[in-house]
């Protein structure tokens, strides 16, 4: 079983950056993320197949109120 590593958190480029609806990525545990306004509240982790279709949609604007 692999154990996570140290994360290192970044905010989305998507986000705006302005405080508001942000999420922050892990870039050290592909696919986990948390809600940058509640950096100790629960991270949600995707398989790498779920969260490139993830990122996919939302560059395809599948999510225009996001």
């Amino acid at each position: 079983m692999s154990h996570p590593l140290t994360p290192t958190w970044r905010k989305s480029s998507y986000s705006g950056g302005d405080g508001g609806e942000c999420i922050e990525v892990d870039d050290a545990n592909p696919g986990t993320v948390r809600d940058s306004k509640d950096p100790e509240g629960p991270h949600l982790t995707f398989t790498a197949h779920t969260w490139q279709t993830f990122v996919a949609d939302v560059k395809a604007g599948h999510y225009p109120n996001a």
